[in-house]
C-alpha cells in the first residue's frame, strides 16, 4: 500500500486503512451476534495476501506495524492476566476446576496427536505448541458471550468463566515450559526440570510481590499514607504510569528468565487486582487501560493477525485435509469434554452442550502465542495460519452451537428467550415465566 516513496505516509495510510477497517468490521461483527475479533480478523484476511492484499501493497507486516503488535500483545495478554484473582482460584470448587482442566488437557492431547499424523517431520516441539494454541478457551470472549446470552452473575456464568480462567492459566504455564525447552541448550529430563523451576521462580516471585502489595494495602497505615502520597505524585495519570512500570519489569523479568515477555505480561495482572489496587484506584486504572486496550490496540491486533494469514496456504488437497481434521477434533474434544464433564457434574442435557460449545471459542491468547511462535520461527506461515483459521471457525461455531443447544428444549428454549429476549425469533410468543438456574454446585 505504498502510495508514497515517503516510508512515513506510507505507515501512516496502512495504519489509518487497517484500524479504520478493523473497527468498522468489529461493529458489523457485534451487530450480527459474533464477538468483534471475527470481522476484525476477517477483514485482515481480505486486506491481507489471502484477497487484495498483493494489489494494495500489503501482504506482510512492515517493522512499524510489527512494533504495533508486539505492543498490543502485551496489552492483550496484561488484559487476560487481570481477571486473574489468586482468592477466586484458591475458592474454585473441584468439579469447577475438573472442568477448567479437562477442556485443557483433553484438545491439548487430542490436537498433538492429530498434528503428528496429519504434519510428519514438523518435530515434536511443534506437535505440541500446534497442539496447545488449539487447546485454549478464549477468555475475554467468553466473558463478551456470557454477556450477551444472560449468564452474567449466574450460576453457570461463573462456572464458564471459572473453566476458561482454569484453562489460560493452564495453557500459559505449558507455554512457558515449551518455549523454555525450545531455548535451552540441555535436553530431557534437565530441560523440563529447569523450565518448570523457571516458571516456578517468576510465580513465586509475582505471587510474593501481589501479597506484599495487598498486605500494605490491608494494613492500619495505609488510609494515612494514601492522601500524603497522592499529593506526592503530581503527574497525571500517575496510577497508570506505575501500573505500566509494573507490566515492562514482569516482562523483563520473564524473559531474563528464558520464559518470553508473553508469561510476564499475563501474570502482571496478579499485581492489580481489586484488594491489592483498592476498588477505587482498581477501577480508574482500568478504566484507562480498557480505553486504550479496546479502542486502539485490540482491534490492531486481530486486524494485524488477518494480514498475517495467506488462507491461500491451505488450498493445497493434503493442508486442506490437515486444516478440516484439526478443526474436527479441536470442536469435537472441546465440545465433548466440556459438554460430558457439565452433564456428569449435575446439569441439564441442554445447559451442558452448551456450556461444550461456549468453552469450543478461540480469541486473544492463543493468536498471542502464534504471532510469537510465527516471529521466532517455531511456526512456519502455513501452520501460523492453521491456527489463526481453527480459531476463526471455532469462535464463529461457538454462539451458534451454544444457542442451537439451547432453542431444541422447550424448557430450556423458554428458559433462553426469557433471559436473553434480542435472540427471540419475530413472532415467537413472549415467555411468561422460566425455571430458575440450578444452584451452584460445589
Amino acid at each position: 500500500m505504498s502510495l508514497t516513496p515517503d516510508t512515513t505516509t506510507s505507515f501512516l495510510v496502512d495504519l489509518f486503512v487497517l484500524f479504520a477497517g478493523s473497527v468498522l468490521a468489529g461493529e458489523i461483527a457485534v451487530r450480527l451476534g459474533q464477538a468483534a475479533l471475527v470481522g476484525q480478523l476477517l477483514v485482515g484476511v481480505v486486506l491481507g495476501p489471502t484477497l487484495l492484499g498483493p494489489y494494495l501493497g500489503l501482504t506482510g507486516l512492515t517493522p512499524e506495524l510489527s512494533a504495533i503488535q508486539f505492543l498490543a500483545t502485551v496489552f492483550i495478554l496484561f488484559m487476560a492476566g487481570l481477571e486473574v484473582v489468586p482468592e477466586d482460584i484458591a475458592r474454585m470448587g473441584l468439579k469447577n476446576a475438573l472442568l477448567g482442566i479437562g477442556v485443557f488437557v483433553v484438545p491439548f492431547l487430542s490436537c498433538g496427536i492429530a498434528v503428528y499424523y496429519l504434519l510428519p517431520g514438523a518435530g515434536t516441539l511443534s506437535y505440541l505448541f500446534l497442539g496447545l494454541t488449539l487447546s485454549i478457551t478464549a477468555l475475554p470472549v467468553m466473558g463478551i458471550m456470557l454477556s450477551e446470552f444472560g449468564l452474567t452473575g449466574r450460576p453457570m456464568g461463573r462456572w464458564l468463566l471459572n473453566a476458561a480462567l482454569l484453562n489460560e492459566l493452564s495453557a500459559v504455564a505449558v507455554f512457558a515450559v515449551l518455549l523454555k525447552l525450545y531455548s535451552g541448550g540441555t535436553s530431557g529430563g534437565l530441560a523440563v526440570l529447569e523450565a518448570v523451576l523457571a516458571v516456578g521462580i517468576f510465580l513465586g516471585a509475582i505471587l510474593t510481590v501481589h501479597m506484599a502489595i495487598m498486605s500494605l494495602r490491608l494494613s492500619r497505615q495505609w488510609p494515612r499514607w494514601e492522601p500524603r502520597l497522592s499529593r506526592l505524585w503530581r503527574n497525571r495519570e500517575g496510577g497508570f504510569a506505575i501500573l505500566m512500570i509494573l507490566v515492562v519489569g514482569a516482562t523483563l523479568f520473564s524473559q531474563a528468565l528464558g520464559l518470553t515477555f508473553v508469561v510476564g505480561a499475563f501474570y502482571a495482572g496478579l499485581l492489580v487486582t481489586r484488594r491489592s489496587a483498592g476498588t477505587k484506584a482498581h477501577r480508574s486504572i482500568s478504566g484507562v487501560f480498557d480505553a486504550m486496550s479496546w479502542g486502539f490496540f485490540i482491534p490492531l491486533f486481530f486486524v494485524l493477525v488477518g494480514v498475517q494469514m495467506d488462507l491461500k496456504l491451505l488450498l493445497p488437497e493434503g493442508y486442506l485435509v490437515a486444516f478440516f481434521v484439526l478443526l474436527g477434533v479441536a470442536t469435537l474434544t472441546k465440545v465433548g469434554a466440556g459438554g460430558l464433564l457439565a452433564r456428569a457434574f449435575g446439569w441439564s442435557r441442554p445447559d451442558a452442550l452448551a456450556m461444550g460449545w461456549l468453552v469450543n471459542s478461540r480469541g486473544a491468547v492463543e493468536l498471542a502465542m502464534a504471532v510469537i511462535l510465527l516471529g521466532s520461527g517455531v511456526f512456519n506461515a502455513f501452520e501460523f495460519t492453521l491456527v489463526a483459521a481453527v480459531g476463526l471457525v471455532t469462535t464463529l461455531m461457538a454462539p451458534a452451537g451454544a444457542k442451537g443447544a439451547w432453542t431444541k428444549d422447550p424448557d430450556s428454549r423458554r428458559e433462553f428467550f426469557l433471559r436473553a429476549p434480542r435472540f427471540r425469533p419475530a413472532g415467537e410468543p413472549r415467555p411468561v415465566s422460566a425455571p430458575f438456574d440450578p444452584p451452584p454446585l460445589p
